[in-house]
């Protein structure tokens, strides 16, 4: 600074000495002076100066002076890209061909889901030919999963199963869990808790499909009919002989086992079970399934199986004719 100050006094010489040039002539060796000085202030570039302003406290502390205070840039002074910088605050999305518009914080409501994800800013996500994010999926239930993600609303009861499975492919558990807790999947959890105390049901019910299908076939027919034999108890007794006996259960000898193990003369049988569910849950079981499945299925009793097993006893198990309607 004494420099600048000193250069500044000799330029105010000079501006006297130029005055007095006026009137009287300066040597030669004054004036090569003056001009040297003058070149000097042309070609010497004035010292720059830095000023860092620091918080009180951290004088001490040179480093942090340097340093950005902005958590998003790096070491070399450049601003790394934030979620808020990738993606606007609301969204346009694409649905497989259904539009939806929606808040960027709608779709990250929770961590852990495939939408939280895909908003990360960690993955690409395509985009239409109108700039909106595409997700190919069917988007008949995704309203349904965004007003959750606003309000906790849930869906209505004939959609419940569909946005059950649309809540399972983005991986939305608070929804999951408010569902499987509402009708109709409280329901199913506990019909499947009575299906699983017979785990051949599904093999049973392929089944069934399998020979109607091919009787039809053979016959060149709309419909087919087979035989099902659905019975709760291994007792081989029908409800009204029961009292004669001193338990459910029938005692029987360990020789005669044999005597009362047979298979009736029908194509699928079902059966036994310990549960209050009885024969007639079972058959709503099998028919509500096969519904499922788009096929029409028609049931009723055509009397019971007769074969004699030993002494008085016969089997009397219910047999039931399906009637499978293909078109």
């Amino acid at each position: 600074m004494q420099q600048n100050g000193s250069s500044g006094s000799i330029g105010s010489d000079g501006g006297r000495e130029r005055q007095a040039l006026s009137f009287s002539p300066l040597p030669a060796a004054t004036t090569r002076v003056r001009r040297f000085i003058q070149e000097r202030q042309r070609t010497l570039p004035l010292p720059k100066v830095m000023v860092v302003f620091s918080a009180a406290g951290d004088a001490d502390k040179p480093s942090d002076a340097m340093s950005s205070s902005d958590p998003t840039e790096e070491g070399d002074g450049v601003r790394k890209p934030s979620v808020c910088d990738q993606f606007p605050e609301v969204i346009s999305l694409n649905v497989g061909g259904t539009l939806f518009t929606t808040r960027l914080s709608t779709l990250r409501r929770y961590d852990d889901t495939m939408l939280a994800a895909m908003f990360s800013g960690r993955h690409y996500i395509p985009r239409d030919a109108e700039g909106r994010y595409f997700i190919d999926r069917d988007g008949a239930y995704f309203g349904d999963i965004l007003n959750f993600l606003r309000e906790g609303e849930l869906p209505q009861r004939d959609r419940v199963r569909f946005v059950h499975r649309e809540a399972q492919y983005y991986a939305i558990g608070p929804l999951l869990d408010r569902l499987e807790e509402t009708q109709p999947l409280t329901g199913e959890k506990v019909r499947q808790a009575f299906l699983d105390l017979l785990p051949y049901y599904r093999d049973n019910l392929e089944r069934i499909v399998e020979i109607a299908k091919l009787r039809a076939m053979q016959k060149k027919a709309r419909f087919a009919k087979l035989k099902v034999c659905v019975y709760k108890e291994e007792m081989p007794i029908t409800p009204y002989e029961r009292p004669l006996f001193n338990s459910l259960r029938f005692e029987r000898a360990d020789g005669d086992a044999k005597l009362f193990e047979h298979h009736c003369d029908v194509d699928v049988s079902f059966g036994p079970w310990e549960a209050v569910a009885d024969v007639y849950d079972l058959l709503h079981c099998i028919v509500s399934d096969l519904a499922q499945r788009g096929i029409a299925a028609e049931q009723q009793c055509i009397g019971v199986c007769d074969k004699h097993l030993i002494n008085h006893y016969y089997c009397k198990r219910p047999i039931y004719e399906f009637k499978i309607t293909w078109w």
